[in-house]
């Protein structure tokens, strides 16, 4: 059984920083690329970033340069530093396979105002 659980979000002013984490089990965790999505009110849920199993990282434009995803096989644990927030990041994010499980976790609230 797939069980995703997020932590480390928050309440942050604009060009603030931090840092999610996610533990994952019930998965072979060192062979799958993991992502962090985020979903906002009203919008779709989107793919932010994206790390392989061997370390190759991708982003969304958005984010690129502002976010860093990075992995922990040993321990079963995915993180994104987020740094230079913006109002516009304001949104529950998520861990979860890249392509997605079905199911997804609570995921983490994230809101960046003044």
């Amino acid at each position: 059984q797939v069980q995703l659980v997020e932590s480390g979000g928050g309440l942050v002013q604009p060009g603030g920083s931090l840092r999610l984490s996610c533990a994952a089990s019930g998965i072979s965790f060192s062979i799958i690329a993991m992502g962090w999505y985020r979903q906002a009110p009203g919008q779709q849920r989107e793919l932010v970033a994206r790390i392989s199993n061997g370390g190759l990282t991708n982003y969304a434009d958005s984010v690129k340069g502002r976010f860093t995803i990075s992995r922990d096989n040993a321990k079963n644990m995915v993180f994104l530093q987020m740094n230079s927030l913006k109002p516009e990041d304001t949104a529950v994010y998520y861990c979860n396979r890249a392509p997605p499980y079905n199911g997804w976790g609570q995921g983490t609230q994230v809101t960046v105002s003044s």
